[in-house]
């Protein structure tokens, strides 16, 4: 257990901004018990601090998470990072603390370390459903998708649509973390998007999405209709964002 005192610290919400409340902390000798962000800030009793991001500061922890403990350990904190896990960078920094003073527990089924895996194999479970279940949709050559994901999915996403789509401008809209993938031209981007404001598309593509509609029933067979499995293999969280589950038809 840590003999330094707690406190609270409020900071961007970024993952540069949490590698720089680590290193801040270390450097203080505090053991932050609160992290608040700009859209989770709530009373505490605990002494608050506001963070200012340091990119420098976080680039020598990052580098520290891997030549101090492991290549993986530094990958689990990436990725634990981007899962919707509550209070995630009070369980992240446990770890750390527990990894750079070398008493990080070894037993994979450790409460503290489990925790942190559960919720990071559910991350990555949901992004790969996603690279299933994105619809994009032509709007003036561009190819424009919409998700509803728990987690930060965009970053594990982008490699296998950038790699699909190598030829193609697209933007992935991610509506529940307000942030968008953007690729053009070999280059990719994730930046953030409060609002995605869209023209209806085209006749073409209008035609195109009914097609797709009606293929999707067509090919179904009525005498092997199983609502509960199709829910199993395609949550119905998903399909509000499914063009084949739209109702829309073209003008």
């Amino acid at each position: 257990m840590s003999t330094w005192p707690q406190c609270t610290l409020a900071y961007d919400g970024t993952f540069t901004g949490f590698l720089t409340c680590v290193g801040d902390s270390f450097r203080r000798k505090e053991y932050p018990f609160y992290f608040l962000t700009p859209g989770n800030r709530q009373f505490s009793l605990y002494p608050l601090r506001e963070i200012v991001t340091d990119p420098h500061l976080a680039r020598q922890v990052y580098q520290d998470l891997e030549k101090e403990v492991s290549e993986s350990f530094r990958r689990m904190m990436t990725y634990a990072f981007l899962t919707d896990l509550p209070q995630k960078e009070r369980h992240m920094f446990d770890l750390i603390y527990l990894a750079f003073h070398h008493t990080l527990p070894q037993d994979v089924t450790d409460q503290r370390i489990l925790i942190l895996n559960r919720a990071i194999h559910h991350l990555t479970h949901e992004a790969h459903q996603y690279k299933g279940f994105v619809r994009f949709a032509d709007y003036h050559g561009v190819l424009v998708g919409q998700i509803t994901p728990k987690n930060r999915v965009l970053p594990l996403l982008r490699p296998h649509f950038c790699q699909r789509l190598p030829n193609e401008a697209f933007l992935l809209h991610d509506k529940t973390h307000r942030e968008a993938l953007f690729y053009a031209g070999g280059k990719w981007k994730i930046r953030p998007v409060d609002h995605l404001d869209l023209d209806k598309p085209d006749q073409a593509e209008l035609e195109c999405q009914a097609l797709w509609r009606k293929f999707y029933n067509t090919v179904a067979i009525p005498s092997r209709y199983n609502p509960k499995c199709r829910q199993t293999h395609m949550p119905k969280r998903f399909w509000g964002d499914l063009t084949e589950f739209q109702s829309m038809e073209p003008a």
